[in-house]
Formats: structure tokens, sequence, C-alpha cells
């Protein structure tokens, strides 16, 4: 069993007319998951306009604290309830980063992981620095950085860097090879 955190990544197309169910119902979800130990966090991403796809993360300290959460009887019970409430499923199991940026083999370049990044952490590490600046401005550097790690790090891996590759996962998923126009044949010469 892996000692790392773990993340499970739920797709699930809302069936149709039952879009505000299956909001209530992944918050339900949510709201289930916080009593387990071993719980970091969840969340759930709407779908971009013209979608119908929602995301729900959830998050535990290790793949033993996941296990005991996913083959726990309230879990089952919650997901007879909502299984009129979706059309479609499918499930992703992922440690560290790698969720973030899809399966192997179908991951972005390592520089589009990069700016994805950044798109996330630099307005939210500048309103962080422009509200709590100044209140954080009276202590030491070192107490200084370790609150402001202990604030950002949580946001950024549970809500902000997921909500980025999510909105710009088109252009993630998008080859970066320069197509290559196809060899002149003998015959057209």
């Amino acid at each position: 069993m892996s000692t790392s955190p773990v993340t499970l990544m739920v797709a699930r197309r809302v069936a149709h007319g039952r879009y505000q169910e299956l909001i209530a119902w992944l918050h339900e979800g949510e709201q289930l998951a916080t009593d387990f130990p071993g719980y970091l966090g969840s969340g759930v991403l709407a779908p971009p306009p013209g979608d119908d796809e929602f995301q729900i993360i959830f998050r535990f300290a290790d793949e033993a604290t996941m296990h005991a959460w996913e083959h726990s009887a309230s879990r089952r019970s919650w997901l007879v309830r909502g299984s009129g409430l979706f059309a479609k499923n499918s499930v992703h199991r992922v440690r560290g980063m790698d969720g973030w940026f899809g399966t192997v083999g179908q991951r972005p370049p390592r520089w589009k992981q990069a700016v994805a990044i950044w798109l996330a952490f630099f307005p939210v590490s500048l309103i962080f620095n422009y509200v709590l600046g100044p209140l954080l401005a009276q202590f030491e550097l070192l107490p200084r950085i370790m609150i402001s790690t202990l604030i950002l790090t949580p946001l950024m891996v549970f809500w902000f860097i997921p909500l980025s590759t999510h909105v710009l996962s088109g252009w993630l998923n998008r080859s970066t090879q320069i197509p290559v126009a196809p060899a002149e044949s003998a015959s057209t010469r």
C-alpha cells in the first residue's frame, strides 16, 4: 500500500434535467468524505460552458485511508442514491502531481505543465501578498514564508492548480508537434 497522498478523480456527466440534483449529490459526497480518517480535501469542478461533465476530486493521506473510504457502507449508500443523476462516469486514481496533467502517455510537455502551474500560482500569490502582506510584514523572513506556504500550498494543490489545468485542458492536451507536409511522390515531380 502507498504511503504518499492519493487522489481519486471522478468525472460524471449529468443526466438530462438533473443538474441541481447532481450538484447537491456531489457536495453531499464531499461532506461524507470529511468524516473519514486520512481525508485531505476534495473539490467539485463545474464543466465549462457547453459541456456537462463535472469533476469531483477526493484526496486522502495514503492508499489505505482511501481504500477504507471507498469501501465504506456510507459511500456505497451515497453512490446508490446518486445512480440516476449521471449519464456516464469515469474514475482515475493518481499520486502526486500526476493527476493534474492526465495519464502517462497523454501528459502535456513539462513546459506546458510549468505554465499551467505558474498561471495558477502567480495571481493567487499576488492577491495573497496584497491582502495579507502588510500583516505578515511584522514577522521575520522564516515565519513569514512558513505562514504563507502553509496557507498557499493547500489552496494551490486542492483548488487552483486543478482549476487551472481544467480551464487550460484544451491547450494542455493540444499536440505541440509541428505538422510536416507529406513528401512529394515521384509521380508528381
